[in-house]
Order: C-alpha cells, then sequence, then structure tokens
C-alpha cells in the first residue's frame, strides 16, 4: 500500500519478538528470564515503554494479510503474531483483542486526523470537515481500505468498537467546536446544537460516502460553510 512499503520492508527484524513455544534447545526460550531482560532484543516487560518496532511490525502482518484478500473473520492473534514475528502476549500487552487491533490498522492507514485548536469555532468546524473531505479521498483512493469498511460493517462487534472508539469522539468534537461557535456569536443561538451540527456534516457524509462519485473539490468545506451562512432562500428583491 501506499506510504506503508518503506515501513513494511522492516518487518523482517524480528529480534524484537518473543520466543515462541517450544522453542528448541539452546534458544532463549531456556535463559533465565533475568539474563534475558539485559540483552539489548528483549521484549520490554509490563510498565516499559512499549516498542514502536513491534507495533509496527503487528500492524503490518494486519494489512499483509488483508492485501493477500485475507478475510477478517480468518485472522487470529496466533497468525498475526507469527507473521510479526512476536508472542501473543506482545499483542495482548497492545490491544485486548482482535476488535480492538483491526480498529487501530484502520486508523494507520487513513490520514491521520488534524489538530484543531479547541477554543475556535467556525474554524476548528472547517478543519474536521476538510478531515472528513480527505478521509473520503483516501477511501476513494484504496480498495482495501473499502474492503475493509464493507467487512467492517458485518462484524456487528468490530463497528461497534470502530464507531466507539473513531466516530464517536470525533463527533463529540464537532459538537462541542458548534457550541463554542455558538457562544462566540457565529452560529444562531435558537437552534439545537445537533441539528446544526448534522447540517455542516450531512453534505459532506453525502459526497464522501453516498455518492462515491460525486467530486470532493478542495474548497468544498468552505462552500458548505459559506451555503449555510448565508441560507438557502433567495436574496430578497428590492
Amino acid at each position: 500500500m501506499q506510504g506503508q512499503d518503506g515501513e513494511r520492508d522492516g518487518r523482517g527484524a524480528r529480534n524484537g519478538g518473543e520466543p515462541q513455544a517450544g522453542a528448541p534447545a539452546g534458544t532463549s526460550a531456556e535463559v533465565p528470564a533475568e539474563a534475558r531482560a539485559g540483552a539489548p532484543d528483549a521484549e520490554p516487560r509490563r510498565g516499559r515503554p512499549r516498542s514502536a518496532a513491534a507495533e509496527r511490525a503487528i500492524l503490518d502482518a494486519v494489512i499483509a494479510f488483508l492485501e493477500a484478500g485475507e478475510p477478517l473473520a480468518g485472522l487470529s492473534i496466533e497468525r498475526i503474531a507469527r507473521t510479526a514475528g512476536v508472542g501473543k502476549a506482545t499483542i495482548y500487552r497492545r490491544w485486548s483483542g482482535k476488535e480492538e487491533l483491526f480498529v487501530d490498522v484502520v486508523r494507520d492507514m487513513e490520514p491521520t486526523d488534524p489538530p484543531v485548536s479547541g477554543t475556535a469555532g467556525l474554524a476548528d468546524l472547517r478543519v474536521m470537515l476538510e478531515s472528513l473531505r480527505t478521509r473520503g479521498l483516501a477511501q476513494r483512493s484504496s480498495v482495501l481500505l473499502v474492503n475493509i469498511f464493507a467487512q467492517m460493517k458485518s462484524h456487528p462487534k468490530l463497528w461497534e468498537e470502530y464507531h466507539g472508539t473513531v466516530i464517536a469522539p470525533r463527533r463529540v468534537a464537532m459538537l462541542e467546536a458548534v457550541r463554542r461557535a455558538v457562544a462566540a456569536g457565529e452560529l444562531r443561538d435558537d437552534l439545537d446544537v445537533e441539528l446544526i451540527d448534522d447540517l455542516f456534516v450531512g453534505p459532506m457524509l453525502v459526497r464522501t460516502v453516498h455518492r462515491p462519485d460525486a467530486p470532493l473539490p478542495d474548497d468544498l468545506a468552505d462552500r458548505i460553510i459559506t451555503a449555510l451562512l448565508q441560507g438557502l432562500a433567495p436574496a430578497a428583491r428590492v
């Protein structure tokens, strides 16, 4: 996948992984834990900083499976660990299960959410609308992302995890920005904030999700905001 290949090349360096059960005599499986702890390739113990290389290898292992056409339902923690060159305990120290891991894989493949000021109203709304547009573009250009989202929606537990940890926080952030815009006098204060939020997000969702053939021009966020602020009624005739 574009943007991933350079990092995925490092997946072959598996010395950071934990020895598998049943390792042959003379391997690190027979070395006391106290002796292994000082080795440079020893797996971090609980409470120590996580290994970025191990996390990268795990995420890349899942992506490699998906690129090869493996369905999400067919992936097990054991297979992922074996491909990433780590032990299952390494995965479970980072993720509680497959659903949480798969959500992080999707996050890794999507464009990163841009930072917002947390103090502005309309300016922050524009940043978040633009982020929604760029995610839509990314999904259109990635057959893999389209396939993953289709599979996620057919697995209620996985979709619930994604909705709860990704979609819901984004909606909360949008609502908070709407409230700031209302408090700053940028938006009307006599409308329900959830309705206002829906009016901003709705057009972008229609373009990105429900109309995959619709254009997503660079100025779309600005056009949505301008149309809502100016209203849709024709100008009064003099």
